[in-house]
């Protein structure tokens, strides 16, 4: 007999993706019944920053049940998180230096 405790793990989903000239690795995990993870990390280039991390890796919990209240689709939901902090000012003047290339 198997029983699931309260920090039983299930399988993970892995996704890659595009988005804005990055490539990006999703690893989407439910734990100990009650939570899932997310983890977001950019691949090529790698360790590219990110509108939702600086360095490239981003590890987020959150309430199960969350990607499925809103669609279900993990990469569409990531998608929507990166260009929502897209438009931050941050990541503008990010995208700004990028253009421009940094002299010093």
């Amino acid at each position: 007999m198997c029983l699931r405790g309260a920090d039983m793990d299930y399988p993970s989903q892995a996704y890659h993706f595009h988005w804005q000239g990055i490539e990006i690795a999703v690893t989407y995990k439910s734990k100990w019944n009650a939570n899932t993870h997310l983890e977001v990390r950019s691949l090529a280039p790698d360790r590219a920053p990110l509108t939702i991390s600086s360095e490239g890796w981003r590890s987020y919990f959150h309430p199960m049940g969350t990607i499925d209240a809103h669609g279900g689709d993990v990469i569409a939901q990531v998608t929507a998180w990166l260009d929502g902090e897209a438009t931050k000012p941050e990541w503008q003047a990010h995208i700004a230096r990028n253009k421009q290339g940094e002299l010093f």
